[in-house]
């Protein structure tokens, strides 16, 4: 598949969610609904979040006729090359170009082995070069310019979590014009400004502990009292959408014009991350529409 194409198949927005991902196989019908109501909605692609592997996208794909379904990330420490291979294969053998394997180095505080995360991360795509998982249906949780040009030469493109639309805009200069980049926007359905970024701030809090995300923050005009006490206005309105229908509508396009070629929504709501915010997903559908 070209990029050209993967671009088409994914389309122009998708849902991040940690609650379309489940080990209970007691929630594969439930799952399978959601997604079928996504693909009914227009989105796209569907991205599980979380530590995510090709098996959790099955009752995704079987639910469904043209849904793209990818993991948002597969960490390189929690399933080894060999394993990631073999699920990619397998579902993509049921499923043929419906499956994105989204691979990302996580952080250190999550993954007891991490050392040397970009060179362990060459070595990962060595070994499903090796194995034939074609690089144009990989896709890298890239933040950093080493990291994306390595999304550039050795995948189909980038999924950086957690980005500001000046990111985007840097991430596309280096990425260049044919890659996939398909960045994470979280959405706040919240008019009132207060309330709005006290979402927020709870949804930031986990992410103001992990290097990987701060570091990025201050490679990008934030300084450390934007950091500070669950992160300043600033910070807030650049990496949430929240608003009435209009405002949400622009800062999501401020996004596509950017370079984005695809936007992976999450809503952030203050329920529990493992739920399914379907009604959340509809409101946004018909926003997007």
């Amino acid at each position: 598949m070209s990029v050209t194409a993967l671009k088409e198949t994914v389309g122009r927005y998708g849902v991040w969610s940690v609650g379309l991902r489940s080990e209970d196989p007691a929630r594969r019908g439930e799952l399978g609904e959601a997604a079928a109501e996504l693909e009914e909605l227009g989105y796209g692609t569907a991205w599980l979040g979380g530590s995510s592997a090709a098996h959790h996208a099955v009752p995704l794909l079987e639910a469904t006729g043209t849904l793209v379904v990818g993991t948002s990330i597969q960490s390189i420490w929690q399933y080894d090359a060999g394993a990631g291979a073999a699920g990619f294969a397998e579902v993509d053998r049921a499923h043929p170009g419906r499956f994105l394997l989204g691979l990302g180095v996580s952080h250190a505080k999550l993954a007891d082995q991490y050392r040397r995360p970009y060179s362990a991360l060459v070595s990962y795509l060595d070994a499903l070069d090796e194995a034939g998982v074609p690089a144009g249906r990989r896709v890298l949780a890239a933040l950093g310019p080493k990291t994306l040009e390595l999304s550039r030469d050795r995948a189909a493109g980038a999924v950086p979590y957690l980005v500001t639309a000046e990111h985007t805009a840097q991430a596309r200069e280096i990425l260049g014009a044919e890659p996939l980049l398909a960045p994470e926007l979280k959405v706040v359905l919240e008019t009132d400004p207060a309330r709005a970024r006290s979402l927020a701030r709870e949804s930031l809090a986990l992410y103001l502990t992990l290097p990987n995300y701060t570091n990025n923050f201050l490679r990008h005009g934030f300084t450390e009292d934007d950091l500070a006490d669950g992160g300043s206005d600033r910070l807030i309105d650049a990496v949430f959408a929240w608003g009435d229908e209009n405002r949400i509508r622009e800062r999501i396009n401020t996004f596509h014009a950017a370079g984005a070629d695809h936007i992976a929504l999450q809503v952030v709501d203050g329920g529990p991350r493992d739920g399914l915010q379907r009604e959340a997903w509809r409101r946004l559908a018909s926003l997007l529409a």
